[in-house]
């Protein structure tokens, strides 16, 4: 049978919106169940209500958990909060409202009773604690959000006063109270009544999206993109960006078409990816199906936009559509965006470092080497990125994920979580000020540094194995060469700052690997890379998995 993936999602695939929510109020978590206790991923907590794995017990304990960890590292000043289009988000968001009303905990929503893209939330954490006079209380926040994942799930994250991913030392101790609360029958948890919450003194309402888009001039050439007249078409695929792209065209003049506003829970009008469901991916050629048939070339030879871009519920990732590319590979396009910004950001510091995580592309590494500038190569994370953008020391930090951020123009810090709005308007700055859409420039690059093949695959592992492959050390693999090219390096911590990957990587000269256990399947996932064309790269990909499944059996 064909597959649907990129093709307009039917009944059958959209979730059952009010037994979703039931399913948050009326189910127990059972605490025997691994999959249904509090665990932090890179980006929170996450689950579905439908699976035990994210209800009503589940945030009150992880709020107030956090209020207590705020607590321990007297953490005083206002919390901000906000929440995606997920069904999950609002109960969620109001559950952690009535924790944190009757903690007395001040908390700050939103001023329009809308969404909030998680880059406007670290923005605003930023922006008070810089604003705010030397001795005042620091703020922090919470994210309600699952990123790109389908309908059903719903995220949870915390996000202390650098404005970013909170660091495993946070998450772990969080998780661990939570789950504590939850096996006491949440004795120890302080609610009151949500319209009390909303009532209380201690709740107060923030414009993020003013604070986020008027200060956009700072950290982008907006005047170029006007003068240029670039042609923009963004979609919020269904997400938290919705009213903020109508915004930015408006307050600052450009020419920028909101191409789907609709925000829908059951996501009817997605594409679906890959495997047949709706993930709001927008790194995805099935996701983004429908944008990237907007980019079609007209009768004209024109396209309706000169730059198409895309966001995921969040707005925490990017996708960028050129009418001669289609949708750019996630790499590529950090590269043509490190290219570009090291070269016109006279504003940054000019040692400031070039930082990835390990499992993007190594043309990354050679567009560093030919601008001079160092690179930093860490886990995968965003987190580890927050203390380069916090000092300037590292302007600008992405993954592989199509998520990434980079400093003001003037060198100083604008978000330390990822911002697939400002790297979607990068895309039209680079065009305005270049005359080349970001595919062109691309092009380019590999002309100078080679063409990489890269991809992603899933190799089946049990829990022991995934556990192996977590703890495994250089030593334990004792092969010399990959893909008829000697080893170069075995990595099980990252380069950059020496933190464990939770992994192997495997580099030689015109290749590597790297292979990490699933936090979510029983799967362990290979990114491999190669420089000497696709048939290359599938060699890299089997002599990988034989060397990983021969380290863990």
């Amino acid at each position: 049978m064909a597959s649907r993936a990129g093709t307009v999602a039917l009944p059958q695939d959209l979730v059952d919106i009010t037994a979703l929510l039931d399913a948050y109020f009326d189910v127990t978590p059972d605490l025997g169940d691994p999959s249904q206790r509090v665990a932090f991923g890179t980006s929170g907590h996450r689950g579905s209500s439908l699976k035990a794995s994210f209800n009503e017990a589940h945030i009150l304990a992880i709020t107030q958990a956090i209020v207590e960890y705020r607590g321990r590292q007297g953490i005083t000043g206002p919390l901000f909060i906000g929440r995606d289009t997920h069904a999950l988000s609002e109960p969620a968001q109001n559950s952690a409202l009535e924790v944190l009303a009757a903690n007395g905990v001040t908390v700050l929503v939103d001023a329009r009773h809308g969404y909030t893209p998680t880059p406007a939330l670290s923005h605003a954490i930023l922006k008070y604690n810089r604003e705010a006079a030397p001795g005042t209380p620091q703020a922090d926040g919470i994210v309600v959000t699952p990123s790109h994942n389908p309908p059903a799930d719903g995220g949870f994250k915390y996000n202390p006063p650098h404005g970013g991913p909170a660091d495993t030392d946070a998450t772990g101790w969080i998780a661990e109270r939570a789950n504590q609360l939850l096996e006491n029958g949440l004795r120890g948890v302080k609610r009151i009544p949500l319209n009390d919450a909303l009532a209380a003194d201690t709740t107060g309402k923030f414009d993020f999206l003013s604070s986020y888009v008027d200060d956009l001039p700072s950290v982008l050439d907006l005047d170029a993109i006007r003068n240029a007249g670039v042609r923009i078409g963004a979609d919020p695929m269904g997400g938290a960006s919705v009213d903020y792209w109508g915004e930015i065209g408006e307050r600052h003049q450009l020419n920028l078409t909101v191409v789907n506003p609709t925000v829908d829970p059951q996501w009817a009008f997605m594409t679906l990816d890959w495997d047949e469901k709706i993930r709001m991916d927008c790194s995805s050629p099935s996701a983004m199906a429908s944008l990237i048939q907007r980019m079609s070339l007209g009768a004209d030879g024109r396209a309706a936009y000169d730059v198409a871009t895309g966001n995921d519920a969040d707005a925490d990732r990017h996708g960028i559509v050129t009418p001669d590319g289609g949708l750019m590979n996630p790499n590529h396009y950090l590269a043509v965006a490190i290219d570009y910004l090291y070269r016109n950001r006279s504003g940054w510091n000019p040692d400031s470092v070039v930082g990835k995580t390990l499992v993007s592309s190594s043309i990354i590494d050679r567009v560093a080497a030919g601008l001079g500038r160092k690179l930093v190569e860490v886990p995968v994370g965003f987190k580890w990125f927050v203390p380069g953008l916090l000092s300037g020391e590292g302007a600008f930090g992405g993954e592989e994920s199509a998520g990434a951020s980079f400093n003001k123009r003037d060198g100083s810090v604008w978000t330390t979580d990822k911002d697939g709005i400002l790297l979607a308007l990068l895309a039209s700055e680079i065009t305005a000020v270049t005359g080349s859409s970001p595919s062109q420039l691309y092009r380019g690059l590999t002309d100078q540094f080679g063409a990489p093949v890269y991809a992603r695959i899933d190799a089946a592992a049990t829990r022991e194995q995934k556990s192996k492959l977590g703890k495994l050390s250089a030593a334990d693999v004792t092969a010399t060469t990959l893909a008829g090219e000697e080893i170069t390096a075995k990595l099980t911590e990252a380069p950059g700052n020496g933190a464990p990957i939770g992994g192997l990587k495997v580099v030689t000269e015109n290749a590597w690997f790297a292979a990490r256990p699933s936090g979510t399947e029983d799967v362990y996932k290979i990114y491999a890379e190669s420089f000497k064309g696709a048939d290359h790269l599938k060699q890299v990909q089997e002599e990988a998995k034989a060397l990983v499944d021969a380290v863990i059996a």
